[in-house]
């Protein structure tokens, strides 16, 4: 089974409270595909760096409203 990144979003969540913003306006927005929005949305694809602050300006939001760190037992 393959274990999940401790890295968490509330990118979904965001984008709907922002005016139903879809995945292909945000995409746009932050200079990427909308399979790489669903991708981040899923917890699949941590985003660069760039990519984060660009989504976290489009909300109006700091980067700790969008992203969090989960932290393992085993660390």
């Amino acid at each position: 089974m393959a274990k999940r990144p401790p890295i968490t979003n509330r990118v979904r969540e965001l984008r709907e409270a922002h005016d139903n913003m879809s995945q292909s306006a945000l995409a746009k927005a932050i200079g990427v595909t909308r399979q790489t929005v669903i991708a981040i949305e899923q917890g699949r694809y941590s985003p660069s760096l760039e990519s984060a602050f660009r989504i976290s300006r489009v909300f109006g939001v700091g980067l700790e409203d969008v992203f969090g760190w989960e932290e393992t037992s085993s660390e």
